[in-house]
């Protein structure tokens, strides 16, 4: 890029103010600062935490995201503010359930001969977390295979996928209640799994602090852990790890 700004400063092609703004580690909105130079150093874009910001808000960073060139992913974007920024920009998309908007600058087909993730939710009740997660790995450039319902409860329904979540290169296991799942599945594979905790269960579950817990004190090694709710985390993660193992952590 800096040598692309250089010869285009040089032919005349662009002015030296303009090439200043082009090479600017950042873009200053006033009430936000874009980082433009994530990519570079992490892999992907900048991503946008939606919750707390009005749609302006989003509207302006997405669209100063998007003039840079790289896709733009905002989670925890309620439906109704999500309407109001699909007016302004409308070749985005929203996923209702996953609560995330969404520019891919280009739309890649499905891939398996790249590898891809598995997100596995133990109820229908995770759904919402395990579509964060999905949707995540998806922007970010990865295959994912969905297997939803498979919790301890029925074990059975899990060994009837094993053999392609045990294809997978990481797994994201998303379960609420005991959250006991990720220890079943960490004990199957040969991959890393991402151990995500929901805040679904009853009142002795304190809103996920139980399914946490069970998740970090599982006995099967190759488990990490993120935060209750925290399908986003679950999903970047292992996008980055698909992405390294069968990319060579390309950027998008």
């Amino acid at each position: 890029m800096l040598d692309d700004v250089l010869e285009q400063v040089r032919s005349g092609a662009l002015s030296v103010e303009e090439a200043k703004a082009r090479l600017a580690a950042f873009e200053d909105l006033g009430f936000a600062k874009v980082d433009h130079q994530r990519s570079k150093r992490q892999g992907f874009p900048e991503i946008v935490y939606g919750e707390g910001k009005t749609a302006d808000h989003i509207i302006s960073i997405a669209c100063a995201l998007q003039a840079r060139g790289s896709s733009v992913l905002v989670t925890r974007v309620d439906k109704e503010k999500a309407e109001t920024v699909l007016r302004a920009c409308p070749d985005y998309s929203y996923h209702e359930a996953a609560r995330v908007l969404y520019w891919k600058k280009e739309q890649m087909p499905a891939d398996d001969s790249q590898g891809y993730v598995a997100v596995i939710a133990a109820g229908t009740s995770d759904l919402r977390v395990a579509e964060e997660a999905a949707v995540t790995a998806e922007v970010l450039g990865s295959t994912v295979h969905r297997i939803y319902d498979v919790g301890v409860a029925g074990i059975h329904r899990l060994f009837s996928h094993l053999e392609e979540i045990q294809q997978a290169t990481v797994s994201v296991v998303v379960a609420g209640m005991e959250g006991a799942l990720p220890s079943v599945v960490g004990g199957l594979v040969s991959h890393p799994v991402i151990a995500v905790p929901t805040s679904v269960g009853y009142g002795a579950h304190f809103q996920g602090l139980s399914a946490l817990l069970t998740m970090l004190n599982s006995c099967a090694s190759g488990i990490s852990v993120v935060n209750i709710d925290n399908g986003f985390g679950g999903g970047y993660n292992a996008a980055l790890i698909h992405q390294l193992v069968h990319r060579g952590g390309t950027r998008i």
